[in-house]
């Protein structure tokens, strides 16, 4: 057993990635002689870690999908196990990938190897029960979102606020300049069906026929998907011509939807509206002050199982975190009919077509400057307290801090 210190991660999202990435560039900056081992993508390998699966490639959304593979999930816990045995290893850092996670984390803890948690699963938001896993196995909590910490406290768990690392991604983005210039124009409306392929094929026929009917009231408007890679291009190809045919008549054609495949930041900084999927792209377009409409189609069963064990009033981060209390009063998903002023990105969680209804938002921005600077200053507003970088730099010093302190950390640190 050497001398270096070693750092496993375990990271299965590919947002979980990139945030891997910045963090271990961040840690090696401090720390070049620790090793950074365990299971992330391509975006970690490419910072210097040893990555021993791309986990990446498994991103799951329901329990159905980990169920399917269970064995294969398992087989990896007993090879970071082992591993854990064979090796000195300092610290885990887990990010994301709830489930998985948690086995790894159990594995660590028996070792009394010291685990961190950069960016928790949304426990607040569904399951709280879930907590005394947190008080069991993980020693410290980096939370992303501001209210998560004195909600955790509560419930004996030691946690620290770091802030949200998309806005370290975000400060030093780089855009094709070429590009954003041609795509630009006062009617651009971007969007965006999100990075799964599931999320694709649930999301993009909503966002079809949102653009149909924007088209109809702003005939100026024009429309632009980003993509998250080729095979999701392919798909939402093959999707807007199933749209296509399913209309039949030429008197109900759709608008010219181009597509381009990792253009996301590009579009997102020309668009002059925006209608996305739920998830963490809401905190980038918050970055950019972009007016963007919320949409998550999902199957009744899963409508029935928020309406029991979700916990928030709202499905979106931004909204979160902007909102005074979000609390859930009703059994009933947000209304942003009912609600108006709730929240500041309109989201519509569903399991039906409510095109129509995002449709109106979009176009109220293209057509009303007023309302739509209305809305830019209310995410201006949020943007100036809570888009702040400096997340990754926060995460690892704390990271180093512990470690350095003592090799086995302990809660009481």
């Amino acid at each position: 057993m050497d001398g270096a210190m070693r750092i496993f991660f375990s990271v299965g999202e590919p947002s979980g990635d990139l945030h891997g990435a910045n963090l271990i560039r961040r840690m090696k900056s401090e720390m070049p002689e620790a090793e950074y081992v365990g299971y992330g993508g391509p975006k970690m390998t490419a910072a210097g870690c040893d990555v021993h699966y791309d986990l990446t490639q498994h991103a799951i959304m329901f329990i159905w999908d980990a169920i399917k593979q269970l064995r294969f999930f398992f087989s990896l816990v007993d090879r970071a196990d082992e591993y854990f045995e064979k090796n000195q290893v300092d610290a885990v850092v887990l990010i994301d990938y709830p489930g998985f996670n948690w086995w790894i984390a159990k594995k660590a803890k028996r070792r009394g190897i010291p685990v961190f948690y950069y960016g928790v699963p949304q426990m607040w938001a569904w399951a709280p029960w879930r907590v005394r896993k947190i008080r069991k196995y993980v020693d410290h909590v980096l939370c992303k979102l501001p209210f998560e910490v004195p909600w955790f406290k509560q419930r004996d768990c030691h946690a620290t606020y770091v802030g949200h690392p998309y806005f370290d991604q975000l400060e030093n983005q780089s855009y094709d300049e070429p590009f954003l210039e041609s795509v630009k124009s006062e009617g651009l409306v971007a969007l965006l069906p999100g990075s799964r392929d599931r999320e694709v094929k649930n999301n993009f026929p909503t966002l079809i026929e949102t653009a149909g009917i924007v088209a109809q009231e702003c005939p100026e408007a024009e429309f632009a998907v980003a993509c998250f890679n080729q095979r999701q291009k392919q798909m939402a190809e093959e999707i807007l011509e199933e749209v296509c045919i399913s209309r039949g008549s030429e008197d109900s054609q759709l608008p010219e939807i181009r597509m381009y495949v990792e253009r996301t930041p590009e579009l997102m900084v020309a668009a002059r509206a925006c209608v996305a999927c739920s998830g963490s792209v809401s905190m980038e377009l918050l970055y950019h002050r972009k007016p963007t409409v919320i949409v998550y189609k999902v199957k009744r069963w899963v409508m029935v199982a928020q309406a029991l064990l979700m916990r928030t009033k709202f499905i979106t981060l931004v909204n979160l975190i902007a909102a005074t209390d979000i609390r859930k009063t009703t059994w009933a998903p947000f209304d942003p009919e009912r609600n108006p002023d709730d929240a500041i990105m309109p989201e519509y969680m569903s399991t039906g077509d409510v095109s129509q209804k995002v449709a109106n938002h979009v176009v109220g921005w293209l057509t009303n400057e007023d309302r739509r600077e209305q809305k830019v200053g209310q995410l201006d507003a949020v943007a100036q307290q809570y888009a702040i970088p400096g997340a990754t730099a926060r995460a690892a010093d704390y990271i180093i801090s512990k470690l350095r302190k003592s090799p086995s950390v302990s809660k009481a640190a």
